[in-house]
């Protein structure tokens, strides 16, 4: 999945941003979202930044993930366009810091994903840190992975704490499961 997310390329992925903005803004339209987490992509990830600027424009509460040396994640509400490198060198914004506890409050949650199956399973990165942050939940809320369209797949390995996903969403298309 690594390889194949470099091999794609910066072009390719630029060309799928702005449907994948289409299709998040969609969603959060849809489920009538006041409130989200979201993450700064990495550079082979999808890119969600044009869909995290349409959400500013409408007054969405965002908050990002900061990683934790204990493997839990706080969140960041942005304060701007300024990023430092974090844990595991993946960028984080600069802003209000808040506990595992803030993304109780959201009424959306957009995760990373290297893939997802038409079941509802994801497989993540392997360090855990988004199965824990939804395990810890006191409820249930909808959780959607981002993926590009080739990283959908009828079956991924699943593991006992492998937190399942309401959706999907592409630069293509939305699935709920």
């Amino acid at each position: 999945m690594r390889a194949a997310r470099i091999a794609r390329g910066e072009d390719r992925r630029v060309a799928a941003r702005a449907g994948l903005a289409e299709r998040l803004s969609d969603l959060a339209l849809t489920r009538e979202a006041r409130s989200l987490s979201c993450f700064l992509p990495t550079s082979s990830e999808p890119d969600t930044r044009g869909f995290l600027e349409w959400a500013a424009t409408r007054g969405i509460d965002v908050v990002l993930p900061s990683s934790r040396s204990d493997g839990l994640l706080d969140w960041i509400r942005p304060s701007g366009d300024g990023t430092v490198r974090g844990a595991h060198g993946i960028d984080e914004p600069l802003g209000e810091h808040l506990g595992p506890g803030a993304l109780a409050e959201v009424d959306l949650m957009l995760v990373p994903a290297a893939a997802v199956d038409l079941r509802g399973n994801r497989l993540g990165w392997g360090r855990g840190y988004f199965d824990r942050a939804l395990a810890s939940l006191p409820h249930a809320l909808p959780v959607f992975a981002v993926v590009f369209d080739d990283e959908v797949f009828e079956s991924v390995p699943v593991e006992a704490h492998d937190m399942p996903l309401t959706g999907v969403v592409t630069p293509e298309r939305t699935l709920v499961f």
